[in-house]
């Protein structure tokens, strides 16, 4: 009995000690170092670790706030002004461009676009621009490389490229914006550009064939392990191979010939697949065991931007540090209607970044982004991603979750339109979904979609998961874009009012489409069996089953099974550009906002599978794509509008995707951030954004405050559990007492 006492008493104390720590902020939810927090440091999280951060195969949103700080690419977007606006980032004006005729002289720029040959674009680059400090670029006293014949001995204990001794720079020149698009020919990576870009630059195309057929006569007589993903080939050194596209005139000016007329070309050189690439960056990488120990540009990007990634922890974190040798590129002085109300002219002028370093987070889970969020500890929730904010919009309209503390708090919340959308995909090369082998399949797999078409409510997604702040689509043609006007509602499910109201066609009428495509009730007519469809998909946290389960209720109405396949995006990218998926759900973000950026997704030479491009459904039609070859030379005019109608006519016939929605995106800043201005079209926002740390700091302080009161009442909480304790101790003494003295006169 006394030791049970005991127990109960140091359990006692152990629950008021918890009790206490808990109460009293003992336990920390600090995701980085308290003193940093004072410093002039941006904190945020990130959701899955970026896969290529390489300039050559970087595509993914989630890959973007690393790429774009740390790269250059000749051309930016204003960062305030809207309508976007494309601006020189490293050059020293906008590009000249002239036309050439088919007999090879030059022709006056109002010449129609079937009579241009090509287009020429003249580069200048700004002098004096430098790289980062890295290894590459370091060189001995007599100017030879130090690092550019390395043995694998010499790499023990380098885990990253800041662990070598040496570090050099030099100054960007022609010559690597040169090496870089030659580089997006290699077979060495996959570049999700080369497939579009090879009939657009001359020369290229071809130019891919030389360098495959160099590189297959560099892997004779090694075996496949020596040519493996760890194995080691000799360095593909693009400049001793020559592209007819692609001239350096001199040290600071480039030429680039594109096929045609291509007014769209612009946007591609705010890209990073234009990005500069050293040779001597390239040729570090390429030496062996390099990759080996991760030391390779998908993981240690090197660049003339603003920022450098110093720290790089798969599924942990990452950090972004000042480039030394950055130059530093004025804050804007003008933007749109209402900026200089919103403070965001303040730094006219003022030399960018302003901010010291990025730190970010890895979090899986978003109800943990929020806490922190709230708390003070991330200035802004996720770098990549703009639901946050509207998702915090949407909790002050409605007075729930946090909005009490959002409000007292001064959180920012600007919004802006999303040029994207997210949608769902069928695979064209399926036999069952896609286009089918003979016209028989052709017609059954067409009504097949069809059917999901109208058993897809997206107007009841729009409404549930979006709060109704998103838009549904029609085509690929989304708000924002030259030709959305003509993307309207699709006779095929949508049933039209004289009026020009519309309603969702009856699941009656879908039935009925699947029947005739052989599934009456969801059975195959000849088999009996149910038809199941696979359905592939990326998504993480309990906030997504939901999702997943409204997808599964769709096919239902229908009696069509599904066999949902989750994975992270890593492996998600890897199965879609396999073409294995039959059924998937993907987003797509402008890479500049035009149509051509969202028509090509359905382009057949742009088929992920085939030639991996950014043609997910891996659709092909030879009408759509003799359209999209005379629109996309076009300039904004009726006659690029009546193709852009006709092709999103055969987008609503064909149904090669469900063209689902386009949201709001806003973005969600603390009260110390200063020059957030959210959009999914500039993604080089890093270097404008201001921190105040002792703003942050005292704020922090003031609402994570120690809870003190706990120990005011500690002693009755012991005492409370101990008396019980006490008393039925002393019960059992006086019991052993009265036992004692009857015994005693049992004796007597």
């Amino acid at each position: 009995m006394f030791s049970s006492i005991h127990r109960l008493q140091r359990f006692a104390a152990i629950c008021g000690l918890a009790f206490v720590l808990q109460s009293c902020g003992g336990v920390s939810n600090e995701p980085v170092p308290k003193a940093l927090l004072a410093e002039n440091v941006l904190f945020s999280s990130y959701q899955e670790s970026p896969k290529y951060l390489d300039s050559t195969s970087s595509y993914s949103n989630n890959e973007t706030p690393w790429t774009y700080a740390v790269y250059e690419p000749p051309l930016k977007y204003h960062y305030l002004k809207r309508p976007y606006e494309l601006v020189p980032r490293t050059l020293t004006d906008m590009p000249s461009v002239k036309f050439v005729g088919k007999d090879g002289r030059e022709v006056p720029l109002q010449t129609p676009a079937d009579q241009i040959a090509e287009s020429v674009f003249e580069l200048k680059i700004e002098p004096g621009i430098q790289y980062q400090p890295h290894p590459a670029f370091a060189k001995t006293p007599d100017g030879k490389h130090r690092y550019l014949s390395l043995k694998e001995s010499d790499l023990e204990g380098k885990r990253r490229p800041y662990d070598f001794e040496h570090m050099g720079t030099r100054e960007l020149l022609a010559e690597d914006y040169a090496y870089a698009i030659k580089r997006l020919a290699t077979p060495r990576i996959k570049s999700p550009s080369f497939g579009f870009l090879s009939e657009k630059i001359v020369g290229l195309a071809d130019y891919g064939k030389e360098i495959k057929a160099f590189n297959e006569k560099l892997k004779e007589g090694k075996s496949a392990r020596e040519v493996g993903p760890f194995g080691h080939l000799p360095w593909l050194d693009f400049r001793e191979h020559k592209l007819t596209g692609v001239e350096v005139l001199d040290a600071h000016t480039l030429k680039i010939r594109v096929v045609g007329k291509y007014p769209q070309f612009k946007y591609w050189l705010a890209m990073t697949f234009f990005a500069p690439i050293p040779w001597e960056v390239d040729a570090f990488y390429a030496q062996a065991g390099m990759s080996r120990r991760n030391l390779n540009p998908d993981t240690w990007p090197v660049g003339t931007g603003p920022y450098m990634l110093t720290e790089y922890i798969p599924n942990s974190r990452m950090e972004l540090v000042r480039n030394p040798n950055y130059r530093g590129v004025p804050y804007p002085c003008e933007g749109e209607e209402g900026d200089k109300e919103k403070g965001l002219l303040k730094d006219c002028g003022l030399k960018t970044p302003f901010v010291d370093k990025v730190v970010s987070v890895i979090e899986k889970e978003a109800t943990s982004v929020a806490t922190k969020f709230i708390q003070g500890y991330y200035d802004i929730p996720q770098l990549e991603r703009g639901e946050p904010g509207i998702g915090y919009q949407v909790s002050i309209q409605d007075g729930t979750g946090r909005a009490k503390e959002l409000l007292e708090r001064k959180i920012q919340l600007p919004s802006t339109i999303q040029v994207g959308f997210w949608h769902f995909g069928f695979n064209w090369l399926d036999p069952v979904v896609g286009l089918g082998k003979t016209p028989e399949d052709r017609v059954r797999n067409k009504k097949l979609r069809q059917a999901l078409a109208i058993a897809f409510d997206f107007e009841e997604y729009v409404s549930i998961f979006e709060d109704d702040r998103a838009q549904v689509n029609h085509s690929v043609v989304v708000p924002g874009l030259f030709g959305n006007n003509l993307s309207k509602p699709n006779p095929v499910v949508y049933d039209i009012a004289a009026d020009g109201k519309y309603k969702r066609k009856s699941i009656e009428v879908a039935k009925k489409l699947l029947a005739e495509a052989g599934y009456p009730e969801g059975r195959d007519s000849k088999t009996g069996q149910p038809l199941v469809l696979n359905y592939d998909t990326q998504g993480v946290g309990p906030g997504y089953k939901a999702r997943l389960d409204w997808v599964a209720k769709q096919f239902a109405k229908l009696n069509i099974q599904i066999e949902i396949r989750n994975t992270d995006y890593n492996r998600f990218q890897d199965k879609m550009r396999k073409g294995s998926a039959q059924f998937f759900f993907w987003g797509w973000l402008a890479d500049y906002p035009d149509p051509e950026n969202f028509l090509f997704l359905l382009y057949g030479p742009n088929s992920k599978a085939k030639f991996d491009g950014e043609n997910s459904s891996n659709f092909a039609h030879p009408e759509f794509d003799q359209l999209f070859d005379r629109m996309k030379d076009l300039d904004d005019t009726p006659e690029r509008a009546a193709l852009i109608g006709r092709m999103i006519e055969i987008m609503q016939d064909e149904m090669p995707m469900l063209y689902g929605w386009s949201e709001e995106f806003g973005g969600a800043y603390h009260q110390w951030v200063g020059n957030g201005k959210p959009s999914n079209i500039i993604r080089d926002s890093l270097p404008y954004l201001r921190i105040d740390p002792q703003l942050r700091t005292s704020k922090i302080k003031e609402w994570n405050q120690a809870i003190w009161w706990p120990l005011a009442i500690l002693p009755l909480l012991l005492l409370a559990v101990a008396w019980p304790a006490w008393k039925a101790w002393r019960r059992r003494q006086s019991q052993r007492a009265v036992q004692g003295s009857a015994t005693s006169t049992r004796s007597m």
